[in-house]
């Protein structure tokens, strides 16, 4: 439990930090670089939190991948190398684009759909979503061939499941649920 709290305290020093330098947009970007690249790459993951691997080592390698980061970046790389908790960076990334929306008043809504979302049905679901939450939405689609078709709508703690699979699973409950009352 300590790292996501320590997570939250890091990402809260580095948004103020970012505001009071009139930086958090560009460093918000930075951070979402960040949790993204960490979360593509198995390697990345494993050498940040390798005990076996030396913090000047682990630094040289940040620095490199991401060499095109602003000063606060590259100084919290340095900060938590330093503090010896390089290995909750992306908890840290994560929790900074979380409370710079939440401060600008902007939702992620992440659409799953089996297919990519064209632009005309991306720009009615932006829509539709700022028409229900009052908010600034950024849409995130996320592709899983396994819901088959249709689509599952997250927006903050809200989840709507309008996926084949889901139906498919449903019908087959009902299924399940009528057959064992028959036999009664």
């Amino acid at each position: 439990m300590a790292a996501p709290r320590a997570a939250q305290r890091y990402a809260k020093a580095i948004l103020d930090l970012a505001i009071d330098q009139n930086n958090a947009k560009e460093t918000n970007e930075n951070m979402k670089l960040v949790s993204n690249t960490i979360a593509a790459s198995d390697d990345l993951q494993l050498m940040l939190t390798s005990p076996v691997v030396k913090s000047a080592d682990k630094k040289a390698v940040l620095r490199q991948v991401f060499k095109d980061g602003n000063a606060i970046t590259i100084g919290l790389f340095d900060i938590l190398i330093e503090n010896k908790r390089v290995d909750i960076l992306q908890d840290v990334a994560k929790k900074y684009t979380f409370l710079f929306d939440q401060m600008n008043k902007t939702e992620v809504a992440t659409v799953t759909t089996a297919v990519p979302l064209t632009k005309e049905l991306e720009a009615k679901v932006l829509a539709k979503i700022k028409e229900l939450t009052g908010n600034d939405v950024s849409l995130e689609n996320k592709i899983d061939e396994s819901i088959i078709g249709g689509f599952i709508l997250r927006v903050g703690d809200l989840q709507y499941n309008a996926s084949i699979a889901n139906k498919l699973n449903t019908l087959k409950r009902e299924f399940t649920n009528n057959t064992y009352v028959s036999k009664l």
